[in-house]
């Protein structure tokens, strides 16, 4: 048994929530649905325009391991915030959540600061980010701890963390120590712009190192570069050991070895969309680590992922395994 059963890396990211029309979204140029990356001056000027607030630790890969933690597995995270008030609120969340979490803080005297990413969620529950990045871009090889790495069944790799100027390094630092061991890799893709932005380095992971595959819809078709959902799917089952597509309220579809699965969407009334992917990749991961069939981890992942939907912020609010139990997986 290894010490971990999911060890995560990401953009490490305090979440600043606000409610907003599309109108507001079109004045002040932001992009529905999607990630865009911000400089600080544009998180200034942007917060300043937004109504009331809600700050809530988040970042992709972070939310992924919070909700792991959540159901009782053994996490840890790498990702990098200041020695600030945003950074420490990171870092408590995230402990109290139940993982570990090393990594060294950026100093006070850092000209970057912990990052943030402004989300705007509108009425249909769509959210819209803008993320500045500050010292979590700055994620180094050196932050990586091949030892943790080596301890841990699957490492999980955030595709947002791509942007980072030292990133791919640090990834596959990672990779090597965590195979060396002979542990398993997983990757989500996180947006289909970012896919857009790395999509060669991606393929070359994806070819090389990735063992789990987490997409949605409009990501893996970005990937492929294909507008045939079904032809992206067959080619992302190629080259992966398992792949991991969701599809909105359509659900997920997964797909190993020849043999597909499809997991039902949980009817639930939407309130705000962030964190639906990353809780429907921890609960896979919860429920492949304690050693339940491909299907049922779609289902749980499809059951979190509803959790977190119907509520502001992208942790889970319920207990988890109360949902579990409710609808027969465990």
């Amino acid at each position: 048994m290894k010490e971990f059963h999911v060890v995560g890396i990401g953009n490490a990211m305090v979440d600043i929530l606000a409610e907003a029309d599309e109108a507001f979204l079109a004045e002040n140029g932001v992009g529905k649905g999607i990630m865009q990356l911000i400089d600080m001056d544009r998180a200034v000027e942007l917060y300043a325009a937004i109504g009331p607030a809600r700050e809530i630790s988040g970042g992709s890969a972070a939310n992924t391991i919070a909700g792991i933690a959540a159901l009782g597995g053994r996490t840890a995270y790498v990702g990098k915030v200041k020695d600030d008030q945003l950074g420490a609120i990171f870092a408590h969340d995230l402990r109290a959540q139940g993982a570990v979490y090393e990594t060294h803080l950026a100093p006070k005297t850092a000209h970057d600061e912990t990052g943030r990413c402004i989300v705007l969620v509108t009425p249909d529950g769509e959210r819209s980010m803008n993320t500045y990045l500050g010292v979590t871009e700055h994620l180094a090889p050196s932050d990586i701890d091949e030892e943790q790495m080596a301890a841990a069944e699957w490492i999980y790799l955030e595709g947002y963390r791509f942007d980072g100027p030292e990133s791919h390094e640090a990834f596959a630092r990672a990779i090597a120590a965590a195979k060396k061991a002979g542990g398993s890799v997983a990757l989500t893709l996180s947006d289909p712009f970012c896919v857009e932005r790395h999509r060669d380095a991606f393929r070359e992971m994806i070819a090389n190192d990735i063992d789990l595959l987490f997409a949605n819809r409009a990501e893996i078709m970005s990937m492929y570069e294909t507008d045939d959902f079904e032809t992206a799917l067959a080619r992302g089952a190629a080259d992966v050991e398992i792949l991991a597509c969701t599809e909105s309220e359509h659900g997920a579809h997964i797909l190993s070895d020849g043999q597909r699965w499809h997991a039902p969407a949980v009817p639930v009334k939407i309130v705000d969309a962030t964190g639906a992917g990353d809780l429907f990749a921890g609960a896979f991961l919860w429920g492949l680590t304690h050693g339940h069939p491909l299907e049922t981890c779609g289902n749980m992942g499809c059951v979190a992922a509803s959790e977190v939907i119907t509520h502001i912020g992208a942790r889970p609010e319920a207990n988890l395994k109360t949902l579990f139990r409710t609808h027969g997986l465990i």
